[in-house]
């Protein structure tokens, strides 16, 4: 079961884009947790994405709702698509300190976290910067080449005791002591929601229990080899949306 926490009532696609990854991916059941627009285009897109709509923009008052849903869940996704702004990223950080799932931190939730590293500690947690958001994070601006990403993300990945997912035209993943490249992916796969695509198969892989290392590989790789095969379908016009179909293909042809 995977708990979502994303987006506002401009960004409306987060919530649908991870939850339909984590089903495409093998979560039996997915609650989003999103403002009232944002909530009911996820149902109205698809009845299999459970949607608890908030009054309004993610803000103080629904902690301890969310709280109390968390108890029910195996695995939390955070940010895709939030308001930005300080007092949405002073709530995600309760929300974070206050919750014990392995956890998907993302988008909004990576601004938010990158200031107080603390909130982080004794969290199973992979955190999916892509350059920009790994600069915010750290403090610390990567290079396109492979031999600095890897430094960096390992660095810091030891740093935050957590996983790095840095996505780029190749990921890099570490948890501080282990580093690995994923080379799937398409260069038509610069779309808006194929971060929240990852994150939604991250987060369906951490609710069944695996290694968070292992995990952000898998993802990685499945979200990289369904995009590719869109791509081969669409070409230029691909869409996150497209990958949704091809997931459940790629895990199981490669899940040996």
């Amino acid at each position: 079961y995977v708990l979502i926490i994303a987006g506002s009532d401009f960004y409306t696609g987060s919530p649908i884009f991870n939850s339909i990854a984590a089903l495409r991916s093998g979560a039996d059941l997915v609650t989003a947790v999103a403002p009232q627009r944002a909530a009911d285009i996820a149902s109205g897109f698809l009845p299999d994405i459970i949607s608890y709509p908030l009054n309004k923009n993610l803000s103080r008052e629904h902690i301890p709702k969310i709280l109390q849903l968390s108890k029910k869940f195996d695995a939390l996704i955070i940010g895709g698509g939030l308001k930005r702004g300080e007092k949405t990223f002073a709530v995600i950080r309760e929300i974070i300190k206050k919750i014990n799932l392995p956890m998907v931190i993302d988008a909004e939730a990576i601004r938010a976290l990158a200031q107080n590293h603390q909130i982080l500690k004794n969290k199973i947690a992979v955190i999916t910067p892509h350059k920009e958001e790994f600069k915010i994070l750290t403090g610390e601006a990567v290079k396109d080449e492979v031999t600095d990403r890897k430094i960096k993300v390992q660095k810091w990945a030891k740093k935050l005791n957590s996983v790095i997912l840095l996505k780029g035209h190749f990921d890099v993943v570490s948890d501080g002591k282990i580093t690995a490249i994923n080379q799937t992916g398409s260069p038509y796969m610069t779309k808006g929601g194929l971060g929240d695509t990852l994150a939604g198969i991250c987060g369906a892989l951490l609710a069944r229990n695996a290694d968070p290392l292992q995990a952000a590989l898998a993802a990685a790789f499945i979200n990289g080899k369904a995009g590719e095969l869109a791509a081969q379908k669409y070409g230029e016009g691909v869409l996150a949306s497209d990958i949704f179909e091809f997931i459940p293909l790629v895990i199981k042809k490669w899940s040996k």
